[in-house]
Formats: C-alpha cells, sequence, structure tokens
C-alpha cells in the first residue's frame, strides 16, 4: 500500500506561482512513478504531469497546456514529489490530485495509487 497526501493548494491571482507536494509513505517509493492530474469542475480528470521511477531516470512528462510553466520533481530522501506551478492562468483551476504507479505507462491510464487532491483557484 502507498498512501498519498497533498499540499500547497490555494488562491492565487493569474500570473502567481505554487507549489503543490505531494508526501508518500508505504513501500518504496522511488520504486514508483508519480505524477499529477487535476479536476475542474463539470470536466474530466485530466493528467498534467509524471515523473518516471528514479532508477530509469526519472524523466519527466507533461501534458501540452502546462509544458514550461509547471515543472515535477522527486525528492527520494523525503518521500515527496512536488509541482512547481508558475504563471498560472485562470483555466489551472481545479482539484490536483496526486497519483502512483509502478510503471509510467499504468500511471497515465490507471494509476493504482491517489491522494485526496488540494484545490488551486487561480482568480483573473
Amino acid at each position: 500500500q502507498v498512501q498519498l497526501v497533498e499540499s500547497g493548494g490555494g488562491l492565487v491571482q493569474a500570473g502567481a506561482s505554487l507549489r503543490l507536494s505531494c508526501a508518500a509513505s508505504g513501500r518504496a517509493f522511488r520504486n514508483y512513478a508519480m505524477g499529477w492530474f487535476r479536476q475542474a469542475p463539470g470536466k474530466e480528470r485530466e493528467f498534467v504531469a509524471a515523473i518516471n521511477r528514479s532508477w530509469t531516470g526519472s524523466g519527466t512528462y507533461y501534458t501540452d497546456s502546462v509544458k514550461g510553466r509547471f515543472t515535477i520533481s522527486r525528492d527520494n530522501a523525503k518521500n515527496t514529489v512536488y509541482l512547481q506551478m508558475n504563471s498560472l492562468k485562470p483555466e489551472d483551476t481545479a482539484v490536483y490530485y496526486c497519483a502512483a504507479a509502478p510503471v509510467l505507462t499504468l500511471l497515465k491510464t490507471q494509476p493504482d495509487y491517489w491522494g485526496q487532491g488540494t484545490q488551486v483557484t487561480v482568480s483573473s
């Protein structure tokens, strides 16, 4: 079992930055691909960013709408994955969820574990 707890959400103005954190407990964190998803009101949950397992090189992947603005990273010593969000836009408003899976392909389609979510609201 892996437990995921997100933090760092909040209300900011357009153009501001936020850093989300996801603390993981349970099985070996470094063996999991980690990612962030988001769900805006009335919309389906969508993939935002992912970072691969450490021993595969920790490659990172992003949905097109956040490339150049968001950065995902992981700290295996702290069992934590981060999402640095810069130049936030009103359309980034959503509940952001952390997710984990043993392989990257499963993370994007069917993660094994989810956090409870943290709200990000960007005002114009």
